[in-house]
C-alpha cells in the first residue's frame, strides 16, 4: 500500500473508520469471552444462561434487518449506528447491578437489540466511503477491528485478574459509548437522489435479485461450517494431550491469518480473481481445513490448517461483501448487509452449532468431515455468482 493510497484514504475518512472499527470490535472483545462467566457469577444456572443467550439471539435476528431497512429508508446509517452502539453500551453497564435471571434478562435483550445492526451498518458505511477500493480498502478497517478484538480479549483477562469480572463489563460499556461518538464522526456518502428513487424497494425485492440470495446461501454454508471448530476444537486438542499454551497459539495463529488477509492478501487476491472465485477459494480452504482436523492432531498440520482461517473466513467475508456491493441497489445496501449478517453470520451459526453438539458427541473428531462437506457444498453456487 503506497503513501499516495494511504493519503487519499485518510482524506476519505480512513482514520475515522479505523477508530470506529477498533472501538466497536474492541468492545465486543472485552465482553464476549467473559459474559457467560459473569452471568454464572450472578446466579444463573447453565440452563438459564442458555435460555438468556438464545433469547438474545432471537432478538438480533428480528432487530438486525429492521434496523438496516430503517437506516436505508431514512438515509440515516450513521445515526442508527450511533444509537445502536450507545444502546449496547448502556445495556452492558445495566448488567452490573443485576442478579438472577429476571434482573439480567432486560439488560441482555437490550444489549442484543443494540448489537444486532452495528457491524452491517458500519460495513455499509465503510463500503460507501471506500468506493470499491478507489479511496481505501474495506479490508484495512476490518483488519483493525479484528486486531482490536484480539487485543481487547487479552485486556479482558488482565482486567479480570486485577479488578474482577465487573471491570471488563465497565470497560466494554464505555468503549461501546465511545464507538457511538466515532460513528457520528465518520463521513456521509449518501446519494440522496438515487436513494429516493429506490425508496419503494423492500426485502422482498432483494430476495428477487438474481445473485443476492446465492451470496447469502453460499456465505451461510462456509461460515456455518466453522461452528464445530468454534465450539469443540479446544476440547478436541486438550483431549489429544495438547497443552493449553499450544492450543492458544494455534487459535491465535488463525486470528493472525484473518488479520493478514483482511489487511493485505484478501484485497490483492480478489482484485485478480474476482469475488465469485474468492468464495470458491474460501469454500475449498474450509473443506481442506476441516478435513485436516478430522484426520490428525499433529501440531504442524494443525498450525497449517488454522492458518487457512484467513481464507475460509476473512476472504469469504470480503468476497461476499464485494458481491453484495455490486449486486444490490445502494439504497438497500444496509438492509442487504443486515440480512447477510443475520442469516450467514447469525442463523447459520446457531443451527450449525446445535448440530455440532450432536455430531461431536457421536463421532468425535470425525464430525469435522461433515463440516468439510458443508463448506464444499457452496461450490455449486459459484457459477451463478459470476458476472453475466
Amino acid at each position: 500500500m503506497g503513501d499516495g493510497a494511504i493519503s487519499e484514504g485518510w482524506r476519505g475518512g480512513l482514520g475515522r473508520f479505523l477508530v470506529l472499527y477498533a472501538a466497536l470490535f474492541g468492545a465486543y472483545g472485552l465482553l464476549s469471552p467473559i459474559l457467560p462467566a459473569f452471568l454464572a457469577a450472578r446466579g444463573l444456572t447453565p440452563g438459564a444462561i442458555g435460555i438468556l443467550l438464545a433469547s438474545a439471539g432471537a432478538v438480533r435476528l428480528v432487530v438486525g434487518p429492521l434496523a438496516g431497512a430503517f437506516a436505508d429508508r431514512r438515509r440515516a446509517g450513521r445515526a442508527v449506528l450511533a444509537a445502536s452502539v450507545a444502546l449496547a453500551g448502556v445495556a452492558v453497564l445495566a448488567h452490573l447491578p443485576g442478579a438472577g435471571f429476571w434482573q439480567l434478562l432486560g439488560p441482555a435483550l437490550l444489549y442484543a437489540a443494540g448489537t444486532a445492526a452495528p457491524a452491517p451498518l458500519a460495513d455499509a458505511l465503510a463500503l460507501a466511503a471506500a468506493r470499491r477500493g478507489t479511496v481505501f480498502q474495506y479490508g484495512w478497517v476490518r483488519a483493525a477491528g479484528s486486531a482490536a478484538f484480539i487485543a481487547a480479549t487479552g485486556a479482558a483477562g488482565w482486567l479480570i485478574g486485577t479488578s474482577g469480572l465487573a471491570a471488563a463489563l465497565v470497560a466494554s460499556g464505555l468503549l461501546f459509548i465511545a464507538a457511538a461518538g466515532a460513528a457520528l464522526a465518520i463521513p456521509a456518502h449518501d446519494d440522496a437522489a438515487k436513494k429516493r428513487e429506490l425508496a419503494s424497494n423492500n426485502v422482498a425485492g432483494l430476495l428477487r435479485l438474481p445473485r443476492f440470495p446465492r451470496v447469502v446461501f453460499a456465505g451461510s454454508l462456509v461460515i456455518g461450517a466453522h461452528s464445530l471448530h468454534d465450539a469443540f476444537a479446544m476440547i478436541l486438542w486438550r483431549g489429544a494431550g495438547i497443552g493449553a499454551g499450544t492450543a492458544g497459539l494455534l487459535w491465535s495463529g488463525s486470528v493472525a491469518a484473518e488479520v493478514l488477509v483482511f489487511l493485505l492478501a484478501g484485497p490483492w487476491l480478489l482484485a485478480r480473481i474476482g469475488p465469485a472465485a474468492g468464495i470458491a477459494v474460501a469454500a475449498c480452504a474450509g473443506g481442506l481445513r476441516w478435513a485436516v482436523l478430522a484426520s490428525t492432531t499433529a501440531i504442524p498440520l494443525l498450525a497449517a490448517a488454522e492458518a487457512l482461517h484467513g481464507l475460509s473466513f476473512a476472504l469469504l467475508h470480503l468476497a461476499c461483501l464485494g458481491l453484495i456491493e455490486v449486486t444490490t441497489p445502494p439504497g438497500l445496501r444496509a438492509t442487504a448487509l443486515a440480512l447477510y449478517g443475520c442469516v450467514a453470520l447469525g442463523l447459520s451459526g446457531v443451527l450449525a452449532t446445535l448440530a455440532s453438539g450432536a455430531l461431536y458427541g457421536a463421532f468425535g473428531a470425525s464430525a469435522f468431515w461433515a463440516m468439510a462437506a458443508l463448506s464444499l457444498a457452496a461450490l455449486p453456487l459459484v457459477p451463478g455468482l459470476r458476472d453475466r
